[in-house]
């Protein structure tokens, strides 16, 4: 275990230097979260009735969703990674007295970390200073704030193994580009990422909420936003206690898989 915490912590430490790509992403971050609001404001104008979640929980969502892009983001993987797998430098890798699956999550898990504890305070602090209801606002309660963490750890968790299973379908093509396209595309949707999904149609959004993808951001976001009543949230916590694992377990037995049958080309 001492060599995978070495792992992530080496990892987390490199993130940090990374200031001067972290203020670039809090300046497009910040646009982004206004232009949404912008957007949903036009359509609260209209009918604020017809929507599931009130301005100001959405409000917050959307904040939320900016200030841990790099959690839930799947877009956000590691190319150094499928550079390895593409270029024969995944032979190092086997060579060394790890598992490959838990160094790549602990890397990933690290990144992303990194990334988002030089963004997301920055963000929160400046959308609490934002008017009603277009600013970030507080949770109902300390039990909705502590079940919003722990949540949210969840997420990362699953956004994390999910990855995984994209590292490891990446062996068995000549080039990983096509995963990455067909994958990011659509677990943005899946997820709650570009519509919210208590904002979709009942049938659709009750399936959805059942997937994989619900449980990155949809159970945190929404669960500090208060749109989530009590036997909603506690199916939704096992739900994502649930996919973790078994994502985990499917990353896991493909991993063992691709070490199986790896080919490395030249001398």
């Amino acid at each position: 275990m001492k060599k995978y915490i070495s792992f992530f912590r080496l990892r987390f430490s490199m993130g940090l230097q990374y200031r001067t790509a972290a203020l670039a992403g809090i300046a497009t971050q910040f646009f982004w979260g206004f232009m949404e609001l912008m957007m949903f404001r036009a359509f609260y104008q209209a009918d604020s009735a017809a929507f599931p979640m009130s301005m100001s929980a959405t409000a917050s969502y959307v904040w939320l969703q900016q200030a841990f892009l790099a959690f839930f983001a799947v877009w956000m993987m590691d190319n150094e990674i499928f550079d390895s797998i593409v270029n024969g430098n995944i032979a190092y890798e086997l060579c060394r007295p790890v598992s490959i699956y838990t160094m790549w999550f602990a890397r990933n898990i690290a990144n992303r970390l990194s990334r988002a504890v030089l963004r997301c305070f920055p963000i929160l602090a400046v959308a609490a200073l934002i008017p009603h209801p277009y600013g970030i606002g507080a949770p109902a309660d300390a039990g909705h704030f502590v079940l919003f963490l722990i949540t949210l750890i969840l997420g990362l968790a699953v956004t994390v193994s999910f990855c995984m299973l994209v590292y490891m379908l990446a062996f068995f093509t000549i080039s990983p580009q096509g995963l990455r396209i067909l994958f990011t595309s659509a677990v943005e949707f899946l997820a709650g990422a570009i519509v919210p999904i208590p904002f979709l149609p009942d049938k659709i959004g009750r399936v959805l909420e059942l997937l994989p993808f619900a449980s990155m951001q949809n159970v945190a976001l929404r669960i500090y936003s208060g749109s989530m009543d009590t036997d909603a949230m506690r199916q939704a916590v096992l739900l994502q206690v649930f996919w973790l694992a078994a994502v985990t377990a499917a990353g896991r037995l493909l991993c063992k898989a691709a070490e199986r049958q790896v080919t490395v080309q030249g001398g």
